[in-house]
Order: C-alpha cells, then sequence, then structure tokens
C-alpha cells in the first residue's frame, strides 16, 4: 500500500525540508559551492552516512546540484539548483519568526517565574 502523497502545500515543504540536517546543508550551500569533506566539517556532528543520505535526498527533490569531476582520485562538488536558491528568503523569513518565538517563549517563561513568586508570597 503507497503512502498518501501530502495535499497541502506547506507539508510538501515541510517534507523535502524535514529532517536534522537539511536546513544546516542548505545554509552551507547558500554561501557557494562545496565539496563533501567541506560539508562534513561545517557540520558538527554528522556522519558520513547521514550527510551522503540528506544530500541524495535533496539532490533527488531538485533542491541540489550534485557535479561530478571524471578525474582521479574522484572530485564531487555540491551546490543549489535555482529552485534550492529560491529557499533562501523563505529560510530567512522562518529564521526572524524563529528568533520573535525566541523572544516571545522568553517572556512568558519569565513572566510565569514571576506570577509563581508572586502566589508563593
Amino acid at each position: 500500500m503507497e503512502t498518501p502523497k501530502p495535499t497541502c502545500p506547506v507539508e510538501i515543504a515541510l517534507k523535502v525540508l524535514g529532517g536534522r540536517w537539511k536546513v544546516l546543508i542548505l545554509r552551507e550551500l547558500f554561501e557557494g559551492i562545496k565539496r563533501f569533506g567541506q560539508l562534513q566539517k561545517s557540520l558538527t556532528g554528522i556522519t558520513q552516512k547521514m550527510l551522503t543520505q540528506q544530500l541524495r535526498e535533496l539532490e533527488q527533490d531538485g533542491i541540489v546540484f550534485r557535479h561530478v569531476y571524471l578525474q582521479v582520485p574522484p572530485k564531487v562538488e555540491y551546490s543549489l539548483t535555482p529552485l534550492g536558491e529560491s529557499l533562501k528568503p523563505v529560510l530567512e523569513s522562518i529564521h526572524q519568526w524563529g528568533e520573535k518565538y525566541e523572544q516571545a517563549e522568553e517572556f512568558l517563561r519569565r513572566r510565569l517565574a514571576e506570577e509563581n513568586e508572586t502566589k508563593q508570597a
């Protein structure tokens, strides 16, 4: 039985970008073309297997382009496709929202702590 396809555009976007490392990989590629080793060094904690898997998924989704140079030793570079580049303003907006949320969350935490202190006094 096939898994039903997402029907909401936001759900589709989250499916493409979902995963622990994809947004971080994109952040690195927004800076320009990178080789596999450069990406792995910049993403502390990612395994070679996971980076390979995430890059393959991004490539299959048309977000990342993989260029293999026919030489010895082999050289592979990763870059963003035009579709991948189009994600930059989207992720910048999400970044700004995340900052606002973080500030609001801190404000709510302090307010709750003050209310608890008042109740205990």
